[in-house]
């Protein structure tokens, strides 16, 4: 079956914006330790709630091209599930602040950290909740 020029650029533009979170949602062991090394800024082997902050925020600030103080779903490219739009946009604009970002990234740290004890370890980090959790930090 020939697809026409609209059905193909159609799927290429949905294969490219979903792969990102593809990326991440099929990371390895050794990807979740790369990842921890990578947020692990006072080297004790965990993320803490402070480090994923940091994360967040300097991603963030990346994303946020058009320098209104949000991010849309353009600009987060698939980082926030459909499912949870609402926890991240509390205020239903259809954006997402600052503020607003980094409380969602509390509540996926939360999820990610099922024997809370404030850290994430490699293996938390690998979990599908680990793996939300660093769409937003990567």
């Amino acid at each position: 079956m020939k697809l026409t020029t609209l059905k193909t650029l159609t799927l290429a533009s949905l294969l490219a914006v979903s792969l990102p979170a593809f990326a991440v949602m099929n990371a390895s062991p050794s990807f979740a330790a790369s990842a921890l090394a990578s947020l692990d800024s006072d080297h004790d082997g965990t993320v803490d709630l402070a480090e994923a902050k940091a994360a967040a925020s300097a991603l963030f600030d990346k994303l946020e091209t058009d320098h209104d103080g949000t991010l849309d779903h353009k600009e987060l490219h698939g980082r926030i599930s459909a499912k949870d739009w609402a926890i991240a946009d509390p205020d239903n604009d259809k954006t997402v602040s600052k503020d607003e970002y980094l409380a969602y990234v509390e509540v996926l740290f939360k999820r990610a950290d099922p024997d809370n004890d404030g850290t994430i370890d490699a293996k938390e980090l690998n979990s599908p909740a680990g793996q939300a959790l660093l769409r937003l930090l990567k």
